[in-house]
């Protein structure tokens, strides 16, 4: 998918383009503010202006026109005067929602969004920008669960693709590696049923695995391994899963990786590797503002082109590789090992 930017050809269309920000705070805002859960669940799906400042706590100064702005950028609807969520809005920002995918907007907002005011002094220095590295984010339970909340909100997009872009059916188990809780690799053993279903992640996350595992009654069907994938083994499994993990890491790590994930792969097995990857042509603006969030929060990482995964495959020893789309952004690169 190709993003369309302003016209920025014209004055207003720089202009526009330069307070892009202003549109984005005002939507990570009022997910902070938990805006369209409270629409969500008011009676009828809709409030007016007064109820919205007593049901949020607000002062009420701005907040018509902060609504009117939500409105005019279509995720909030307004008719005789009150407001309620758009039909996107309702299904992807209503906490507790199957498709939500407002833990990754609180991540931007309380992580990326001011790392970001510090982009011009990361491409001085080349460093990090978010103030803090990740193993004092497992630390913290409340930020870790902060974090899982946006790490979950890509996969309850991505899982239902990931399952219907593979074919499942010759394998008998699946491990992701860097999973967090679990919520990828509970998707896809609740879609195939078959699976034995693994999950590798830093030991930190065992006790929001176990809560998944629980909620969703998976007790004998998905199992955690904590350790670290630079300096533990990892188990084996049919499908070894490295989604959205490789970027965090520079070109020598993700090498590393893609060969222990060989390691892992039983035989006649195959890896499935997706992130942001990046084309020749800069067209996929999505993808590059994730490369520079990579920027922002990490020590090394990046996207990279799906060449670049080719290439360590091949010298790890997959016979065989395939690139293809996996949803809106992402690409899936399908590894497969010797029988």
């Amino acid at each position: 998918m190709t993003t369309k930017a302003p016209d920025v050809g014209t004055a207003a269309g720089i202009l526009r383009l330069g307070n892009a920000f202003c549109d984005a705070k005002a939507l990570l805002t009022a997910v902070e503010l938990d805006l369209f859960t409270h629409l969500h669940k008011a009676p009828g799906g809709a409030a007016t202006v007064e109820e919205i400042k007593e049901l949020l706590s607000l002062h009420g100064r701005g907040l018509r026109d902060f609504l009117d702005l939500l409105t005019a950028l279509k995720v909030l609807e307004r008719q005789d005067g009150r407001y309620r969520n758009a039909p996107g809005t309702d299904k992807h920002l209503v906490r507790g929602g199957a498709a939500f995918v407002g833990g990754f907007l609180l991540r931007s907002s309380r992580n990326l969004y001011p790392a970001w005011g510090r982009l011009g002094e990361a491409l001085r220095t080349g460093e990090q920008q978010s103030g803090s590295h990740y193993d004092e984010v497992t630390q913290n339970p409340e930020i870790l669960r902060q974090f899982i909340g946006s790490m979950d909100a890509f996969t309850n997009v991505l899982g239902t693709q990931l399952i219907e872009a593979y074919d499942w059916s010759g394998h008998g188990s699946v491990l992701d590696v860097g999973g967090a809780r679990g919520n990828l690799a509970s998707q896809i053993v609740r879609a195939q049923p078959h699976l034995a279903g693994h999950v590798f992640d830093l030991p930190e996350m065992e006790p929001f695995a176990k809560e998944l595992v629980a909620e969703l009654a998976l007790t004998d069907r998905l199992e955690f391994h904590g350790g670290s994938f630079f300096t533990d083994p990892l188990p084996s499994a049919d499908v070894v899963i490295l989604g959205h993990v490789l970027h965090d890491w520079d070109p020598k790590q993700r090498e590393a990786l893609v060969h222990k994930a060989f390691d892992a792969v039983n035989p006649g097995g195959t890896l499935l590797v997706y992130d942001r990857m990046l084309d020749d042509e800069p067209e996929h603006a999505e993808n590059l503002v994730i490369s520079l969030d990579m920027l922002l929060v990490t020590d090394g990482g990046s996207e990279y082109p799906a060449a670049e995964i080719v290439g360590y495959a091949q010298h790890a020893g997959f016979v065989r590789t395939e690139v293809t789309p996996l949803g809106d952004y992402d690409t899936l690169v399908t590894c497969y090992k010797a029988g």
